[in-house]
This record gives structure tokens, sequence and C-alpha cells, in this order.
């Protein structure tokens, strides 16, 4: 899902909707941290008048006491300062990382030993996340062995995230063995992109 910023006044909006602002406001588009995406925003000030839709980074209209709307934009610094301790106070966007094991263990592969650092890196960027860790089996096995060993694989990569420092109120982990496949298969089939985790953070 996009993620961008809708401000004004000294608060800060859940984007996606327009109403009604009081007056005075201020309005702008702040492109998002992580992958500079920008979206927008539309205004309609109180007592009717022209919708304005604001779509460029750092755009801003800004309502004056009047009713009058003037169209601007503002630099990052102008922004930062306005809105500065909002900004930091922002969850990061929800994120999902898909990570995968060998056949019957609780181990990563290479490749995913190699995303984990990735994942790692991203999560010391929030303060306070909250994780959900899923564990996957394919279908060799039956089902109380897949439930252990998707079990183990959330748990494993729980201990990880907690050995980072996340505090492990912050982690929910949880088995689904067999009974959510990636990739559909018949029963005792190895499929190594159902042997994961997925990590959900927000």
């Amino acid at each position: 899902m996009v993620r961008y910023l809708w401000l004004f006044a000294a608060a800060l909006v859940a984007a996606g909707c327009a109403c009604a602002p009081v007056t005075p406001a201020l309005f702008v588009v702040v492109p998002d941290a992580a992958d500079g995406h920008i979206g927008k925003i539309v205004v309609k000030p109180n007592g009717g008048g022209e919708e304005r839709v604001i779509n460029t980074a750092y755009g801003a209209e800004r309502v004056r006491g009047d009713g009058r709307v003037e169209t601007t934009r503002l630099s990052e610094g102008e922004v930062k300062a306005i809105f500065g301790p909002t900004m930091d106070a922002l969850p990061g966007r929800a994120m999902s990382y898909t990570l995968y094991f060998l056949e019957g263990k609780d181990e990563l592969t290479d490749t995913s030993k190699v995303e984990l650092d990735k994942v790692f890196a991203d999560l010391k960027h929030r303060p306070l996340p909250d994780i959900v860790v899923i564990g996957h089996t394919d279908t060799v096995g039956g089902l109380e062995y897949n439930d252990r060993l998707s079990r183990a694989r959330a748990d494993r990569l729980r201990e990880m995230l907690v050995g980072l420092g996340i505090p492990a109120d912050r982690i929910q982990a949880a088995g689904r063995g067999k009974r959510e496949l990636l990739v559909p298969t018949e029963d005792n089939i190895s499929e190594p992109r159902n042997r994961r985790v997925e990590i959900n953070v927000r």
C-alpha cells in the first residue's frame, strides 16, 4: 500500500480521503521516506469552493483564516522545521520479508542468510516495530511433524530478532505447517519455495 503524509496545522491525519479542514490550515505532501513515492491529497476549503489537488513533492496548500487558499511549495527543511517531531514519531511503512529454509531443518538457505542481513539493517531504523513471524513447510511429512517444524522455523527467526535487540514482546511467532502453501503441490512433494518464514513488520 502506498504510504504518504497528509499534514495540516500541527497535526498528522491518515491519508487517503478528502475532507473539509478547519482554517487556518497547511497541507503538505511529503515523499515516502523509503522509496520516494509521491502520493496526493485533495483539499476542500470550508464553506465550499474549488477542490485543490496536491501531488508534487512538498507541494502545499495554505488555507488562510479568511478562507483564501494559497498554492505554494515548501522546502524539505521548512517541512522538517514545522512538522519534524510529528514526522519523527511516525511508524515505518509496513514491510514484508520472506526467507527460505533447508529441507527438514530450521536452518536458512545460504541465499536467505544474506537476505537476513538486509532485514536486520531495515529493522534497525524502526525503534519500536511490531513484528509477526510465520513459519511454513512443504508437504513432505505429516501434519504434526510440519506443525512442529514450521513453529521451530518461526521461533528461530524470533530468537535472532531478539538477539538483534528488538524487545521480545514486540514479536509474535506462529507456525502454519503445510496448510498455507506458496506453491500448491500434492502431498509429500519437496518444494523449496514452501519452506519459508514470512516476517511482517509494521
